[in-house]
């Protein structure tokens, strides 16, 4: 069961930003939710990397096999998620200011101009 935690801790916080996301009518709360469901992510790729009893593979001192090591990759992933993650924010953020300054609403139903 204590396996199973992590994925399924991952599937609910995804699913709370989608639920979020599917019934905001503001666009900064949109991007929130966005964001939400991105933290999913963080973590799943920490679940996938986790090993029971792991250390950290930086050690010089270890043989291959004596030990089992924590995963570097899947943290490296997860901290470039969070560059990544952070970065589109920002962008989405930016682009709701504007979108603010210049039709003068935030809810995505007024915006009738975006409509083709």
């Amino acid at each position: 069961m204590t396996r199973v935690l992590p994925y399924l801790a991952a599937a609910w916080i995804f699913l709370v930003g989608c639920y979020g996301l599917a019934t905001s009518r503001n666009l900064v709360r949109s991007v929130g939710c966005l964001a939400v469901c991105q933290s999913a992510t963080y973590v799943l790729l920490l679940a996938i990397g986790y090993r029971d009893g792991g250390t950290a593979p930086v050690f010089s001192d270890l043989e291959p096999g004596a030990r089992p090591v924590v995963d570097p990759v899947v943290q490296a992933l997860a901290l470039t998620d969070v560059v990544v993650g952070a970065t589109v924010t920002a962008l989405l953020l930016a682009l709701v200011v504007q979108i603010s300054k210049r039709h003068r609403t935030l809810d995505p139903d007024e915006l009738s101009e975006l409509r083709g």
